[in-house]
């Protein structure tokens, strides 16, 4: 299936093998087609992928992610000024749909953001964070579950609230 990422993924690859005007046409095709902004020069590790296939996500081209992370839609990745560094991604991280990760942080790995969260600050590994702005709210150390596990739908529904 034909997806942002893999399309990004072939944009990059030409981009490093000095082949120019393709890479700008192909992040122009992942504009138009996902609503979404990814820079062809932006490093994305093998196995992340993004859901929904991408849709209106943006990352800043000089943003760096690791390997096997998740990225849900309406994502924002960006840079802050006066700030030249961008926001750099470990690996195994789930970014939670419509979150913000703004300025030169460092998000290390088996991170979980949740969703809606702005994270202005640099994660620590193993960490879960949510809220404006992103606070600690857990470890992902005493999850009940595998957030990257390819687990079949279940049937039925959570419980109530309270």
């Amino acid at each position: 299936m034909l997806n942002a990422i893999r399309i990004h993924h072939l944009a990059y690859w030409l981009y490093r093998h000095h082949i120019p005007i393709i890479p700008k046409l192909l992040q122009l095709f992942i504009f138009l087609i996902y609503n979404s902004s990814i820079g062809y020069r932006t490093v994305i590790g093998k196995g992340t992928f993004f859901n929904h296939a991408g849709m209106g996500v943006l990352i800043n081209p000089n943003a760096v992610i690791g390997k096997n992370c998740k990225i849900g839609n309406n994502v924002s990745i960006v840079g802050q000024g006066p700030y030249k560094n961008c926001p750099r991604i470990g690996d195994n991280v789930y970014i939670g749909p419509g979150a913000v990760i703004q300025g030169p942080v460092i998000i290390e790995d088996n991170v979980i953001i949740a969703p809606n969260s702005v994270v202005n600050n640099s994660v620590r590994r193993g960490m879960i964070v949510g809220g404006i702005p992103a606070r600690i709210i857990g470890d992902t150390a005493n999850l009940g579950y595998d957030i990257f596990a390819d687990e079949a739908w279940k049937e039925g529904h959570k419980e109530f609230i309270g």
